[in-house]
């Protein structure tokens, strides 16, 4: 049964290192959480590693650079593994073909040109072309290209085309939805769904698909560590740290806040449980904010 707990300090001396989620948990897309940066950073003065695990579509630096400039301290983290790093890694070894179609913003394109040391060698050797769709060998999808305005719905025609020419879609983004500040997104995850349901074939690299906890038990860099997966998404953060025999710490307050009474920063026992029960998951732990 998921134990709600007042902060995680409460959880002092589990865990060697946190798997934490960005959006939802640490930041609102605007600007960083003050009581999830000083419990990460406490979390680390005690000896803790914390590898900031998000779906991002883009490349570590790319991460770095926008955590940077919303004011993030580089003392909250670690290191940080991003679904664009590992579905970089799955383009680099011809997931795709090496004739890609790109579907995602202008905010993107660092996916393409920035690659961590982990993956130069492999980007050094193998030349991957971005074409119009009717010569492409695969599809990367890091998200809409303007989210702001645009739906799924969108791209109907386009997707369309893609799976009458029977091209799997490498999805750099497993997320449907996010928040940015008040303002609801659709993600890559949204175009992915959508080919999936008209029978294409989208394969995904972030959280709670494999390739992305591979990619952040390398950075972590620890043998044995005992390790606590940490946000506010269900079929993400939770379903994947399940998925990796991983304990979770469930942020109540971010994606699903209304799900829980009135009190974000309090979740409801019994209507939590009824919520998970619902989704067929249970979190280890549960909190309204990370703190």
């Amino acid at each position: 049964m998921t134990q709600i707990i007042r902060s995680l300090n409460d959880l002092s001396g589990r865990y060697d290192a946190l798997f934490c989620d960005l959006w939802g948990c640490l930041h609102n897309g605007v600007a960083p959480f003050p009581a999830a940066v000083a419990a990460l950073q406490t979390f680390r003065a005690k000896g803790g590693k914390v590898i900031l695990v998000t779906n991002a579509p883009r490349p570590k630096s790319s991460i770095v650079r926008q955590l940077d400039a919303m004011g993030l301290p580089r003392d909250t983290w670690d290191d940080i593994a991003s679904s664009g790093d590992a579905t970089q890694a799955a383009m680099l070894s011809g997931a795709a073909g090496t004739k890609v179609h790109h579907i995602g913003a202008p905010k993107d394109e660092p996916f393409f040109t920035d690659f961590e040391d982990d993956l130069a060698d492999m980007a050094a050797n193998i030349t991957i072309t971005r074409v119009p769709l009717d010569q492409a060998t695969g599809v990367i999808c890091t998200g809409l290209a303007d989210d702001l305005t645009e739906t799924p719905e969108d791209y109907r025609a386009k997707l369309l085309m893609a799976k009458t020419k029977g091209l799997k879609m490498l999805c750099a983004n497993p997320d449907i939805i996010v928040d940015m500040g008040d303002k609801r997104l659709y993600c890559a995850g949204a175009l992915a769904k959508a080919y999936e349901d008209m029978g294409g074939e989208a394969l995904y690299y972030g959280k709670p698909h494999p390739p992305i906890y591979d990619l952040a038990r390398r950075r972590l860099g620890m043998d044995d560590a005992r390790i606590l997966c940490v946000g506010d998404g269900v079929h993400t953060d939770v379903q994947g740290g399940i998925g990796e025999g991983l304990d979770t710490l469930f942020i109540t307050g971010g994606i699903a806040a209304q799900e829980f009474g009135p009190d974000f920063h309090n979740p409801d026992n019994d209507l939590l449980l009824k919520w998970l029960d619902g989704h067929q998951l249970s979190a280890t732990y549960a909190i309204g904010y990370l703190r």
